[in-house]
């Protein structure tokens, strides 16, 4: 197991989480959904790094990062469901009309679920980490 690059993933995957609360309590639905997907992928990252061989690939794409390491099977229908949401909002790239749409999805509640969800993802994702 690659522990540096394990905890590498864990910190930043953890600091893109607390961002998602920060912008949360400043109204940035957007940006709140974005940080998830963040939080998500980096942590399915260090999944990567503790399990394969390898190193995780340059992806955004949740599902292919989770079915490449292995942890996909794993899932719950749920998780998996989670997963594909949570896909949709990796914005860095999007256009404008894009964006916009997306936020539309977003409210106070919506985003609530998201943060709640994300911490029980990843943090399921770690303990499965420490199966491994």
């Amino acid at each position: 197991m690659a522990t540096d690059k394990v905890t590498y993933w864990i910190d930043i995957a953890d600091y893109d989480l607390e961002k998602a609360e920060a912008m949360y309590r400043t109204g940035r639905w957007l940006y709140v959904a974005f940080m998830c997907h963040q939080a998500i992928e980096k942590t399915l990252k260090a999944y990567w790094c503790g399990t394969q061989p390898s190193d995780p690939p340059y992806t955004h794409h949740h599902m292919r990062l989770a079915e490449g390491c292995g942890l996909y099977d794993k899932m719950s229908d749920e998780q998996k469901d989670f997963l594909d949401l949570v896909t949709n909002y990796n914005i860095e790239a999007r256009y404008p009309e894009d964006k916009e749409a997306l936020a539309r999805t977003l409210s106070p509640q919506v985003c609530r679920q998201l943060i709640d969800e994300t911490k029980q993802l990843t943090q399921w994702i770690k303990n499965e980490l420490t199966r491994s």
